[in-house]
């Protein structure tokens, strides 16, 4: 399928996206950590006759970059860098969807610009609930200065994650993220930096409940049956709160959920052409 490529600048700050499909409808997507855009790819195939896509690169992402060090993101800032993008590409009304860490981005969209979305679509979302890992890495000032020593200095973090580990404290998914995503001086930075600059990105359950209720929002939610890291445990008091969702629990970790909801619309496209 053929794909367009550009950038977005706000102040300095670029986002690369990816246009792709052919649909009427706009869906805009942020991927989750450690990835880029292209892991969208198999779903914009899928969902290409229905939507248009963009699919961005996140900060400390792919070909993205932010300009200002740790200094965190805020959200005025982001409603100011979106609303651009929006009106460059002359979006009246769009979908939104994200992965993980991407969850952030959808929920930080629907709190400002909740009169032009349609449909909101997470996957094992980032935002709703957060972990107590992520809690300790990013928000003690005396952690944060040894987490980011850790950058140049890995043995550090190394030594506490097999010290939890041995005494069977640490999940096993989250030492399979020790041992995958600390390796290189590259991935140690994109750990620090992603946690450190999207740590204001915080949410009220309740009020993002509210928005999606008031405004007849479409809201589609994907979970993992072995996802150790998002799972249904994280999400009941959000879906308490909600008038109307679709919920749908899918035989899939976290690092493939992207595959397995793909898989999924495309079940689903075969029985409805069937029908």
């Amino acid at each position: 399928m053929q794909r367009e490529y550009g950038y977005h600048e706000h102040r300095k700050a670029l986002m690369y996206y990816s246009k792709s499909g052919k649909g009427k409808k706009v869906l805009l997507t942020f991927h989750g950590f450690g990835q880029t855009s292209n892991h969208f790819q198999e779903l914009e195939d899928v969902l290409a006759s229905e939507y248009t896509f963009y699919s961005f690169d996140l900060f400390f992402h792919g070909k993205s970059y932010w300009p200002f060090e740790d200094q965190p993101l805020q959200k005025d800032f982001w409603n100011e860098f979106f609303a651009g993008f929006l009106e460059s590409q002359q979006i009246e009304r769009f979908s939104l969807l994200g992965f993980s860490m991407g969850g952030k981005f959808v929920l930080s969209s629907l709190e400002y610009f909740y009169s032009k979305i349609d449909k909101v679509i997470l996957i094992a979302p980032d935002g709703i609930k957060t972990s107590f890992w992520y809690n300790i890495a990013t928000y003690p000032t005396l952690l944060q200065g040894i987490f980011k020593r850790t950058i140049v200095k890995p043995q550090i973090y190394h030594n506490v994650v097999n010290t939890l580990n041995r005494f069977k404290l640490l999940d096993k998914g989250l030492h399979r993220f020790a041992n995958t995503q600390m390796i290189t001086r590259e991935q140690r930075r994109r750990v620090y930096f992603s946690w450190i600059v999207y740590r204001d990105l915080k949410f009220s359950t309740r009020k993002i409940a509210s928005i999606l209720n008031e405004n007849k929002i479409e809201l589609e939610l994907f979970l993992g049956t072995y996802d150790k890291i998002i799972n249904l445990k994280n999400m009941k008091y959000f879906l308490r709160n909600l008038n109307n969702y679709k919920l749908e629990v899918l035989t899939a970790g976290h690092s493939n959920l992207i595959h397995a909801v793909a898989k999924y619309f495309k079940g689903r496209i075969n029985k409805s052409e069937e029908d």
